[in-house]
């Protein structure tokens, strides 16, 4: 961000405010802190209808629940069905195939890149004959309620490089998250809890798995507030949400007032928007010491609900677990609510691990469907569910009927998407026989965002801040960015 224009903006708000007495900052902190002293038509207009005011259009979805698959699933092991690749086991991948793709230094060195066929069975699904492997039967029961996407595609080729390009738009860390865009644009729709929520799953593979920053859930060069709050499943949801031994409420409240006055005197003398975020957030915490309390508690969920979503639901931090979170999440409107759900980087005993991984997420993910759709609120909820890039049909390593690894494969991997906004039943996309590169319909991950955003009532070309001279947005310059209308309803 420049300095210097930042000083003039800041200098410029400075005089602004306090050429109208008190100015107008003053009292919007004060309705910000004391919501009874004034209407909740004019809170809701000083804070929650963020940046834009309004979305550009209608939206066909209010909130978003994005279940990220961090390290990358085999999209031919489970939707991408190549059933001639049988024929072809232990053959080489033909060069005029790979077309001398860029490799990982995994597979670089390797003398052949044998074709490695899906050991599992596939079958059709839903009345659009979704197909879909056996690993995944309860997504199956959903099949025309979703989109699959066969043809997502990136640059990036390797792990941090692709998530942080998937997630913020850039491969060069520091810029917004997808959620963060939202929250700054849209705003919250829900003064209790934040707009944005993360959660991070348990996993069953048997493998380590790939680190996650917490810049992927950052605000960047956007107000801090917009970050995402990560959950957590054991202790205190959010560190120091509880008031320590010897703090009562009453106490609490008026150090918080206390506070709270000495920034806004902070804030008068600088005007650092950054002051309002952190008295906007001490408040913010205040009020999730009773939100979030209530929300973690599935005491009051019934049993045949618990049921839908598999006996991991009581095991807290498994991904049945947070995907009952979500929906609740989302049913208090929250905005963005994102699952991290590691695991999935498969570069060898892929048949061990891929199972265990599908198992949790499997029925959960149909859960999440059914039960949004029973309540209604799946019309208005968009959900997406997939990796950073996808897996090479060679094998990494040793090569068996029963055993194989595949490596890096950003050319092409599969998504599936439902909810506000989204046609159902539907596979959207064609890639080769040897599902290594896109014969039809493809679909950037830019082109992924611009569709999210769309489906929120957001034009992304539209949708900009300043940063370093650019107008900077999340599905990056130019014309970079195509709303994928072959998926809308």
């Amino acid at each position: 961000m420049d300095p210097v224009r930042e000083y003039e903006l800041m200098i410029t708000r400075r005089h602004f405010f306090g050429r109208m007495a008190t100015g107008i900052g003053v009292p919007a902190l004060a309705g910000l802190l004391d919501p009874e002293v004034f209407s909740r038509a004019a809170l809701a207009a000083s804070k929650d209808h963020g940046a834009l005011g309004s979305p550009h259009f209608r939206p066909r979805a209010k909130r978003v629940i994005y279940l990220f698959m961090s390290g990358a699933p085999s999209q031919m092991d489970l939707f991408d069905y190549k059933p001639k690749l049988d024929e072809l086991f232990d053959t080489d991948l033909p060069d005029s195939v790979r077309m001398g793709q860029r490799l990982t230094t995994m597979t670089s060195g390797q003398k052949r890149f044998p074709i490695a066929p899906s050991m599992y069975k596939f079958k059709r699904h839903g009345q659009g004959g979704t197909w879909m492997s056996e690993l995944l039967p309860h997504l199956g029961t959903v099949a025309d309620d979703i989109a699959v996407i066969k043809t997502l595609h990136t640059e990036a080729i390797n792990h941090d490089p692709a998530i942080t390009y998937i997630q913020t738009g850039s491969q060069i860390p520091g810029r917004p998250s997808l959620g963060a865009w939202l929250s700054y644009g849209l705003g919250s729709m829900n003064e209790n809890l934040p707009a944005f929520v993360v959660l991070i799953a348990t996993w069953s593979a048997k493998r380590d798995a790939q680190a996650l920053f917490a810049r992927l859930w950052g605000s960047g060069f956007l107000p801090s507030r917009h970050q995402g709050v990560a959950l957590r499943s054991k202790g205190d949801p959010v560190l120091y949400l509880t008031n320590p031994p010897g703090v009562d409420p009453a106490t609490r409240r008026r150090m918080l007032d206390a506070l709270s006055q000495l920034n806004q005197e902070l804030y008068k003398d600088f005007a650092d928007p950054e002051i309002v975020t952190r008295i906007a957030q001490y408040e913010m915490a205040y009020r999730m010491q009773s939100s979030v309390p209530e929300l973690m508690d599935f005491s009051n969920e019934p049993e045949h609900v618990l049921k839908m979503y598999g006996p991991d639901v009581h095991k807290p931090g498994t991904f049945a677990a947070c995907a009952l979170l979500a929906r609740r999440l989302a049913e208090r409107n929250v905005r963005f609510i994102q699952i991290f759900h590691r695991g999935w980087d498969h570069h060898g005993a892929l048949p061990r691990d891929l199972p265990l991984q599908c198992r949790d997420i499997d029925q959960p993910c149909a859960a999440l469907i059914k039960d949004l759709k029973q309540r209604g609120l799946l019309d208005d909820t968009l959900i997406i569910w997939g990796g950073e890039f996808g897996r090479t049909v060679y094998c990494q390593g040793k090569l068996t009927r029963t055993n194989y690894g595949r490596d890096h494969h950003p050319r092409c991997f599969s998504i599936w998407m439902a909810g506000g906004g989204i046609k159902g039943g539907i596979t959207y996309g064609e890639t080769d026989d040897f599902s290594y590169n896109i014969v039809r319909d493809p679909v950037h991950i830019h082109d992924l965002n611009a569709t999210i955003l769309h489906c929120l009532g957001i034009d992304h070309r539209r949708f900009t801040v300043k940063f370093q001279g650019l107008d900077a947005r999340l599905t990056g310059v130019g014309e970079q960015g195509k709303v994928v209308h072959g998926i809308l309803s």
